[in-house]
């Protein structure tokens, strides 16, 4: 069924990746880089930022370096326990 939706050449495609696992293995970037192998008509949201460990970011991904695409990516960042405490 998405495959339906997606395979429109009028349709953007919104890729949902967690920031906390591997973006290359994501099958949500598969399905749309098998309908859209250019990058051009997908946007990135790059979740999920808040609880990625210690030490790691997601720079190289919101910075469009890792899986490149036309229209780059978002990054969506909710507060952690630690900040709704402070």
């Amino acid at each position: 069924m998405c495959n339906r939706y997606v395979g429109d050449p009028r349709t953007i495609i919104l890729c949902v990746v967690p920031a906390n696992a591997d973006m290359t293995t994501s099958d949500g970037l598969q399905m749309a880089r098998q309908v859209d192998p250019k990058g051009i008509r997908t946007i990135g949201v790059v979740t999920k930022i808040d609880i990625m460990d210690r030490g790691t970011n997601a720079k190289r991904m919101i910075l469009n370096q890792e899986v490149h695409l036309r229209m780059g990516y978002v990054g969506v960042k909710n507060r952690a326990q630690e900040d709704i405490i402070n």
